[in-house]
C-alpha cells in the first residue's frame, strides 16, 4: 500500500504537545470481519506496522512528538492477492494479479493530560 504522507496534517493538529509518546492501531467491526472472511488476519499485523512506520516517519520529519495517538482502519484493499486469497482462489497468480489497493482511517491525537487535540479521517487508493 501507499505510504500515507497526508497523515503529516495528524501531527500538525496537535503541533504544541511536546512528549514522545504511543501510537495504538485497531480496526473497525466492519473491517476486522473483512479481514477474517476476505483478506486473512495475517494481515493485520502489516497494516499496524504500515501505519505506525508511516505515522513515525512523518511525526520526524515534522518535528513533533505526540503522546498518544488512536488510529482506527476502517477499510483497506490489498493492491496483490494476499495469502488468504491466494490459498482460496485457486489459480490465482500474485505476479500477474493486481488489484486497486489504497486504505480509509480515522486518527485522534491526544494530549499528555489525554485530552484529545485533533481528528482526521484520510483515505487514498489507487484511483485516486
Amino acid at each position: 500500500m501507499k505510504r500515507f504522507t497526508p497523515l503529516a496534517a495528524l501531527a500538525l493538529l496537535a503541533a504544541p504537545i511536546a512528549l514522545a509518546g504511543e501510537i495504538n492501531v485497531g480496526f473497525s467491526p466492519e473491517f476486522t470481519e473483512e479481514l477474517e472472511d476476505d483478506y486473512g488476519m495475517r494481515e493485520a499485523d502489516y497494516l499496524i506496522d504500515a501505519v505506525k512506520d508511516d505515522l513515525d516517519r512523518e511525526l520526524g520529519k515534522a518535528g513533533l512528538d505526540i503522546p498518544r495517538i488512536e488510529v482506527t482502519i476502517l477499510d483497506a484493499m490489498p493492491n496483490k492477492p494476499t495469502f488468504k486469497q491466494l490459498g482460496d482462489t485457486p489459480g490465482l497468480d500474485y505476479g500477474s494479479s493486481k488489484s486497486i489497493g489504497g486504505m480509509k482511517l480515522s486518527a485522534t491525537a491526544y494530549d499528555a493530560d489525554g485530552n484529545a487535540t485533533g481528528d482526521l479521517t484520510y483515505d487514498w487508493y489507487e484511483t485516486d
